[in-house]
């Protein structure tokens, strides 16, 4: 396999990268797929050297797109998260970013037939068993990445692809709030277990003596912090009925802050153990619907009704809406995001005798 290559769709999904496959390209058994996948990425190793990773959680993803293998859906799509400095592949999570390229990519592979000038794509979240719907631009029968849209983060506009997420409350935990509580206790700190359609555990900054606007950089040098927040993510991840997360890539743990722009709030997003250079759709989404609840570090009183959040992060601000009823109960959760297909082509993984 190797020596042919195998085929790969390379793209920027919202503010990350990956390498979006066919799974009929890859191998049927996971694990064999799995070191596979770290051979390409250039896993385990700091730098990715010898793979097309780019030495970051970020840019080095992977999305296995097939047929749907359910009549409500048009394909599934799997998320693989694949480490960068451990020889680690997860499926653990979703990711929103990646999805953004989902649609452009299904229909690039000829999995879904252009439908005029706009294509709705729904795809099943395999990781989450949730189904999402994505507009893609496809003007004269074939996918625009060209637009007016710019999402912090990104270098220019592109063409906008919305996402809608319906029933997505527990993806993973079984309960919005898997314990039940909008306020648990964990080493001493309040925090809020939520998931909407990512399992977050939602912390104060000011609890950690830091303001909320620290750099990523600032924040990744502070292992005393670090430690801290893994401790709470370890015992966080039994109370979200997600068992032992040691080597999970969830729950994802977030700091709050009051804004200091035009969003809601600020947010310190850690991926588990690197902070987010922005962050995740999912976990936007997720930190929104934590500023409803009546307490915790992310509640917010007397909000507006429009069901629109400006969640602000370490390089701008990610827009989210949520479709609230009138009972408040949230209904779905949506988002913009940008997509661009960098490189199409064959990708040749590193022996497995050269492996580290």
């Amino acid at each position: 396999m190797s020596d042919e290559g195998i085929r790969c769709l390379w793209m920027r999904g919202g503010t990350s990268k990956g390498a979006y496959f066919l799974k009929a390209d890859l191998p049927a058994d996971p694990a064999d797929r799995d070191d596979l996948l770290l051979r390409i990425m250039g896993s385990p190793d700091p730098r990715q050297i010898d793979g097309i990773g780019g030495a970051d959680p970020l840019t080095s993803k992977v999305a296995v797109l097939s047929p749907s293998s359910r009549a409500d859906a048009d394909i599934d799509y799997l998320f693989l998260q694949v480490f960068v400095d451990q020889a680690l592949v997860s499926d653990a999570q979703g990711c929103g970013n990646i999805l953004a390229g989902v649609g452009p990519a299904a229909i690039e592979r000829g999995l879904v037939p252009v439908a005029g000038d706009e294509t709705t794509v729904r795809i099943h979240m395999v990781n989450t068993g949730e189904v999402a719907l994505a507009r893609v631009k496809t003007p004269g029968g074939r996918v625009s990445y060209s637009g007016s849209m710019e999402i912090a983060g990104v270098p220019g506009s592109h063409a906008a692809v919305p996402l809608l997420f319906m029933n997505i409350a527990g993806s993973m935990c079984g309960a919005l709030l898997p314990t039940g509580n909008p306020v648990d206790i964990i080493d001493g700190h309040e925090v809020t277990l939520i998931d909407n359609g990512m399992p977050c555990v939602i912390l104060k900054a000011s609890d950690f003596a830091l303001t909320g606007q620290e750099s990523r950089e600032e924040i990744e040098a502070n292992e005393a912090l670090k430690a801290k927040i893994e401790a709470i993510r370890l015992k966080a991840g039994p109370m979200m009925n997600l068992g032992d997360v040691t080597t999970a890539s969830v729950p994802k743990m977030t700091l709050v802050s009051p804004a200091t722009g035009d969003g809601i709030l600020s947010t310190r997003s850690f991926i588990p153990h690197r902070v987010h250079a922005s962050i995740g759709v999912f976990a936007a989404i997720t930190v929104a619907t934590a500023t409803r609840l009546g307490h915790g570090p992310a509640a917010i009183p007397n909000q507006p009704g429009d069901g629109r959040y400006r969640i602000e992060h370490p390089i701008g601000t990610m827009e989210v809406f949520l479709d609230i009823g009138e009972d408040g109960t949230i209904r779905g959760a949506g988002s913009v995001r940008t997509a661009r297909k960098l490189f199409d082509g064959l990708v040749f993984p590193r022996d497995r005798a050269s492996r580290a």
